[in-house]
Parts: structure tokens; C-alpha cells; sequence
């Protein structure tokens, strides 16, 4: 409406030859050449990075850190609005050469890989009259981990498989064997001070214990009944999250490929990847 307006006041002074309206038109013009200038000029030179967590499970609203940098040295950028996937958030100002980090909240329906595409930044700045947009030329890849659900079924039929039993880890706890003597420390528990080693040498010593490891868990998934794979899927991951937060060291065969039982956060991302990309290739 705005430039049909302006076309019009621009034929309204070639026909009558009125000062007036000639001035008129050209503010009218100048309007949108400051508008253009100024709201381009406020889109170049910015750099988005996504901060996205090691676990994305399906279903589940997760944190996204977006991270907006403006590069240019002198001008700040104004009313910047990111949209990824649909979703948008809001940066009101950010100076020159500095940096801000918002967060948005997506949520990924499916597990497998996943390629964030469109990825656009936008403004309306300096009148908020014209809305710009610029669009990000980068493919962002991100493996989407299958949705935890927990199955009674198939947890019972697994309590029932395990092996009995406690093993010593070279972990420092309070559970079982000595490992070592050393000095009291302001905060240990009186239980765990060696009253023997205190007699001996006049200062208060503490007991050094390892920590208890249950037995290993290994999961068989190849061999699974999965007349319903997704939910099978859910079931494994639901087991796999809870065992090692329990500390329990976990393995799995999926897919012809053998993972012997472990309990760190990378053994457990690397299992929850291979049910994430099961039967997708």
C-alpha cells in the first residue's frame, strides 16, 4: 500500500506540476531509501551458532542455545528475530562485537538424524515498516535419541535375568574394601576414621573405601521380539538410562555389533545413537 501510494503521489506531481506534491513524493521516497539502507545494513555481518545438548530425545521439549555475534565493529544490530524450524526468538539489541545467548524451546517428534535447514534472521528495524529477512546458508545435523518409555513387562522379565551379586570398583565410596589411609579431612564421617592409624602415628586418619559396582547388564536386542520396533526402541532406552544413572555397567548386541558393559555418559550416548539410527539407513 505504501509504494502504491508513492507511485500514485509521483504521477499526481509529473501531472499537475505542484511543488507540494513533488516534495511529497520525495519524502515518501526517501523514507524507504533510509528504510532500505539502514534495515540491510542491520542484517549483514551477523553470525548465529545453535548450543545443542548431547541427549535431544523424541517427544521431549528441549533447550536450544542460540547464540547470535555481531561481527561489525561500530554498528550495533537492533530488533534481530531468529526463526529456526518455525520457531523465533527475540534480540532487542546487541552492541558492536559482543555477543548474546537466548534459548527456545523445540521438540523433535521422531528419532533418527535430523538436518536443521531453514534457519533465517529478520528485522524490522529502523521504522518498523518493512520486515527483512537474511538466510542463514548452513545445515546443522543432529541425532535425535529415541523417546524413554517405561515398559513393566519386559523390566520384570529383565530383574529376573540379572546376576546377583557386588563387585569393588577402583572408585573412591564408602562401601566396600580399603583402599588407602590418609589424613582426616575436616567433614569425613567419624564412622570411617582408622582408630588403629591414629594410635600409631598421633593424628587422625580416615579410611579410605572403594565404591560397589553391581554386576553387568547385557541387552540382546537383535534376538528381541519386535512385532512393535518403536516401542521396543522406547523400552531399551528407558533400561539403558536407568542403569547407569544407578551406576550399573550396561552392554547391548544390536545389529550384529557387540558393545561390552560400561557405565560412563559416552557409553550410554553411543548406545542411545545406535537405537536412535536403528533401520533408518
Amino acid at each position: 500500500m505504501y509504494i502504491v501510494l508513492t507511485i500514485l503521489v509521483g504521477f499526481s506531481a509529473v501531472n499537475t506540476g505542484n511543488n507540494l506534491i513533488y516534495i511529497i513524493a520525495s519524502a515518501l521516497l526517501s523514507y524507504m531509501l533510509v528504510s532500505g539502507i539502514f534495515g540491510r545494513r542491520n542484517l549483514l555481518r551477523l553470525n548465529i551458532q545453535l548450543d545443542i545438548p548431547p541427549e535431544v530425545f523424541a517427544g521431549t521439549d528441549t533447550p536450544i542455545g542460540i547464540r547470535l555475534v555481531n561481527q561489525k565493529k561500530f554498528m550495533p544490530a537492533f530488533l534481530i528475530r531468529v526463526l529456526i524450524e518455525g520457531h523465533q526468538t527475540v534480540f532487542p539489541f546487541i552492541d558492536a562485537g559482543s555477543e548474546q545467548k537466548h534459548y527456545c524451546r523445540m521438540q523433535f517428534s521422531n528419532r533418527g538424524e535430523y538436518l536443521i535447514k531453514d534457519l533465517y534472521i529478520s528485522s524490522v528495524f529502523p521504522f518498523n515498516f518493512f520486515s527483512r529477512y537474511r538466510k542463514i546458508k548452513r545445515t546443522l545435523r543432529l541425532i535425535v535419541l529415541p523417546k524413554p518409555q517405561k515398559c513393566e513387562a519386559l523390566h520384570v522379565r529383565d530383574r529376573q535375568t540379572w546376576q546377583r551379586g557386588e563387585t569393588a570398583t577402583l572408585n573412591l565410596g564408602y562401601d566396600s574394601d580399603i583402599v588407602s589411609i590418609r589424613d582426616y579431612t575436616p567433614g569425613d564421617p567419624l564412622k570411617y576414621i582408622s582408630w588403629k592409624s591414629t594410635a600409631k602415628t598421633g593424628v587422625l586418619k580416615t579410611k579410605e573405601l572403594s565404591a560397589i559396582q553391581l554386576q553387568p547388564v547385557m541387552i540382546d536386542f537383535d534376538n528381541m521380539e519386535k512385532k512393535d520396533l518403536e516401542h521396543a526402541i522406547s523400552c531399551i532406552t528407558f533400561l539403558i538410562v536407568k542403569f547407569i544413572r544407578s551406576n550399573i555397567p550396561v552392554g547391548m548386541v544390536i545389529d550384529g555389533e557387540s558393545f561390552k558393559p560400561a557405565a560412563s555418559t559416552a557409553h550410554k550416548l553411543n548406545l542411545l545413537r545406535k537405537l536412535a539410527l536403528y533401520g533408518q539407513n
